[in-house]
């Protein structure tokens, strides 16, 4: 089985609560991370729904879902979880995202994680999933930050 890791950088023209706003928020990620079709709780959390405790339940639109526990909740700075199952052949799974303020008002946003795997081809695509939630998560809290 082999150790995989993953960093992650981005920086989001939004403050760090609307960031981590959108990141807890189980249910609104199928509306604007890459192939997740749907989201739930299937327990809440303290503080309730979001926090430590939380398990989340994520998927396409059909088929087989992850299910995935939050260890880490301060926010709006820090927040983590661990795959508790997955479709996909991978142990030992845990993610972590640092929110930093910059001083211009937005967020610095650093996602990491590891898990193992000896399936070819998982590492990567776990490395692609995650690097799309990046993405869609800075720009989903952009447009929630953004002036009306």
């Amino acid at each position: 089985m082999a150790h995989h890791t993953y960093r992650f950088e981005a920086v989001a023209a939004a403050p760090p609560d609307v960031v981590f706003e959108v990141l807890v928020d189980a249910p609104g990620w199928a509306s604007w991370a890459p192939m997740v079709g749907q989201a739930s709780y299937e327990r809440e959390g303290v503080p309730a729904p979001h926090g430590v405790g939380a398990v989340r339940s994520f998927g396409a639109r059909v088929g087989p879902k992850s299910l995935e526990e939050v260890v880490v909740y301060e926010a709006p700075r820090r927040f983590a979880y661990e795959i508790r199952s997955a479709p996909l052949p991978v142990t030992g799974y845990r993610s972590e995202v640092e929110l930093t303020a910059t001083d211009d008002g937005g967020t610095a946003v650093e996602w990491t994680g590891r898990f193992d795997t000896s399936v070819p081809g998982v590492a990567w695509l776990m490395r692609r999933s995650v690097a799309g939630f990046v993405r869609g998560l800075v720009t989903e809290s952009e447009g929630r930050a953004a002036p009306t």
